[in-house]
């Protein structure tokens, strides 16, 4: 009997106490967890955006370079090229356009031919941003000059990417002027 006496346990305030205390601390940690893991989903797939829409520019550079013709002249959603027989990506009419996706956002496709439906997508989450305008319910994100008598043609590019345009401060914007090297003055 004097055993028993002596062999104390918790009593139930105690094992209250401690489960709180431990239940407040794993609440913190969970929350810290669930943070870490959202914010490297978004850089994922900011990341993604971004990779996507530069080897889209360096797809568009090879066969801008290596075009004679394009249209239309001046600001527009889309672009035709002309690729002579010899160039890598092909021969032919390519198009490259934007369409629309969902509000504010826009994705970027190749077509072979004039029109802008079908193709393969190459770019997404572009949004409208201080120098890229919406027109025709599509992103304007092509210059094209045409030649003149002192310079080869050149088309300017714009691709602002952002995978949630609530966020302005997050958005990637990749710009070039693309000349045709196969374009002649006149």
């Amino acid at each position: 009997m004097s055993r028993l006496r002596s062999e104390r346990g918790y009593t139930l305030v105690e094992m209250l106490t401690v489960l709180v205390i431990m239940g407040v601390v794993m609440g913190g940690l969970t929350t810290v967890f669930v943070s870490a893991t959202n914010s490297e989903t978004d850089m994922n797939n900011r990341f993604q955006a971004q990779l996507t829409a530069r080897l889209a520019l360096d797809k568009m550079r090879r066969e801008v370079h290596c075009a004679s013709v394009a249209t239309p002249t001046g600001v527009s959603s889309s672009v035709t090229i002309t690729l002579p027989s010899y160039c890598k990506t092909g021969s032919g009419s390519v198009t490259w356009c934007t369409r629309s996706v969902a509000t504010n956002r826009y994705a970027l496709y190749r077509v072979a031919g004039t029109s802008c439906t079908g193709g393969v997508l190459w770019a997404d989450y572009l949004t409208p941003s201080s120098s890229a305008a919406v027109c025709s319910g599509a992103l304007c994100i092509f210059n094209y000059t045409a030649q003149s008598t002192s310079s080869l043609a050149k088309l300017s590019v714009d691709f602002p990417v952002n995978v949630k345009p609530s966020k302005t401060v997050e958005l990637y914007e990749l710009k070039d002027d693309i000349v045709l090297r196969n374009s002649t003055r006149s």
